[in-house]
């Protein structure tokens, strides 16, 4: 799924959020966001799945504005956070609500879930609500289910938090076997520059909403510059 930014901009009042004049983000490419706290990766995502109201500008999605449809929705798994899960629900029953919306029987999200046994051991089967798991486990379920209805988009907002080096390890994993197997557009934000540039082919540095570089990563050399730029931030 192609993503192209044209003229966009949002402001919560004297504060621009996000101030991008062009980007275009290729079908298949695996793109990591990065930047301090408030540099407007979030909002930008928000705005992508037209959970916030632009100032100004467009997005399109395979050239079709995120605005005009609610089509191209069900192609797009995405977790931003623990205010995208049913708190009130158990793991199951929270993965079998998405998967219906996504026109998935029991069945058919019961099999896709076996999948990733290695993140699903800790939360299926234990009848417990998702308010009452440890932020690590609520974490896996919010990223499981955004992998498990096989997007062609799939959005996280920094997916590594909370999880232990092992749970990172698997994430990490998954999604590259994901995006290869499938080809989706996969975007990802994260403090962990580390693991960023392990996965991302591409990343893109903003600040105070502003896109400050734009770094080919297919053979780590976006590393060294983030580095460089961190370490004077």
């Amino acid at each position: 799924m192609e993503i192209t930014v044209t003229d966009l901009k949002k402001c919560f009042g004297e504060k621009t959020a996000v101030d991008i004049p062009g980007l275009t983000i290729h079908a298949g490419e695996f793109l990591g966001l990065v930047g301090n706290n408030g540099a407007g990766k979030t909002t930008f995502f928000r705005l992508l799945l037209d959970l916030l109201k632009a100032d100004s500008g467009r997005i399109l999605l395979d050239g079709t504005d995120v605005t005009s449809t609610e089509a191209w929705k069900h192609e797009v798994g995405v977790y931003l956070g623990e205010g995208f899960l049913i708190e009130y629900l158990t793991p199951e029953e929270f993965f079998h609500f998405v998967g219906t919306s996504f026109g998935l029987s029991h069945a058919e999200t019961d099999a896709r879930l076996e999948a990733f046994g290695q993140l699903t051991e800790d939360i299926l089967g234990q009848n417990i609500y998702i308010r009452n798991l440890s932020q690590g486990n609520q974490q896996k379920v919010g990223i499981l289910s955004a992998l498990f209805v096989r997007p062609r988009l799939l959005v996280l907002d920094e997916p590594f938090n909370f999880l232990d080096p092992h749970a990172q390890m698997v994430v990490k994993r998954l999604l590259k076997s994901y995006q290869a197997e499938t080809g989706a557009t996969v975007l990802l934000s994260s403090h962990n520059l580390g693991h960023t540039v392990d996965i991302c082919e591409r990343i893109v540095l903003l600040e105070s909403g502003h896109v400050l570089r734009d770094m080919d990563n297919r053979q780590g050399e976006a590393e060294q510059a983030l580095k460089d730029y961190f370490d004077v931030a």
